[in-house]
């Protein structure tokens, strides 16, 4: 697997975590109102680098982030932590899975349903009920400090809010129907700025299967 040999993509991993936990702090302490338009803006924005979270982990399952395999892993285990307390390991094998057998019955990312049962299984294959105890746990002893409102629309919302994000952009549009190519992907039209803020440069997808080495940042070249 190429491995990135420069810094950028660690530098730019950490700038994603950095921003995502401190707009993450300063909106959980945030004595908002629900008639500010900017709560909303916030909401999306949180979902937005939960987003980069995950893709940045995405990336460290290339090898991408950065050359030193350990900082990489590392990286990947600390954003998908963060993300939902997923464990990086079994997201690596999954998706490698999914590169090897794309758009077939031994894709875990594939599903022959509408895009409501593709998506109950998107969120079935990868999240745990123990996952979903801790995050409840931690939820419940949060409250003892932080406002629950604030931890439900700035924690809650966002991350689940990503899981759509994610599926939609990186998953469903890409996949779903039939394809004419090797990789049984579809790329969205040349735009950069919407790629960047649907998902990362990731609607570009068919430029992912085809260059699985070339990180998120980079995908846009390809296009």
């Amino acid at each position: 697997m190429k491995r990135s040999n420069s810094y950028t993509g660690l530098f730019i991993a950490l700038g994603i975590i950095g921003i995502w936990a401190y707009c993450l702090v300063n909106f959980l302490n945030w004595n908002f109102s629900w008639s500010n338009p900017l709560v909303y803006l916030a909401i999306l924005l949180q979902m937005h680098l939960y987003t980069g979270l995950f893709i940045t982990a995405h990336d460290a399952m290339h090898g991408t982030v950065t050359a030193n395999k350990t900082m990489n892993n590392f990286i990947g285990g600390l954003c998908t932590m963060l993300y939902a307390l997923f464990p990086f390991g079994k997201l690596y094998t999954k998706h490698h899975e999914h590169h090897r057998h794309v758009h077939s019955a031994a894709d875990p990312d594939y599903h022959d349903g509408n895009f409501f049962a593709w998506y109950f299984n998107f969120i079935k294959t990868y999240i745990t009920w123990w996952q979903v105890v801790i995050m409840a746990t931690i939820f419940n002893i949060l409250k003892f400090w932080i406002a629950e409102p604030n931890l439900i629309i700035f924690w809650v919302l966002p991350s689940l809010l990503s899981t759509l994000q994610l599926f939609y952009f990186g998953t469903w549009l890409p996949h779903h129907g039939e394809h004419q190519n090797q990789h049984q992907s579809r790329s969205q039209p040349k735009n950069h700025f919407l790629a960047f803020f649907t998902c990362y440069f990731f609607g570009y997808h068919f430029e992912h299967h085809d260059s699985p080495g070339t990180p998120w940042w980079k995908l846009w070249q390809l296009k």
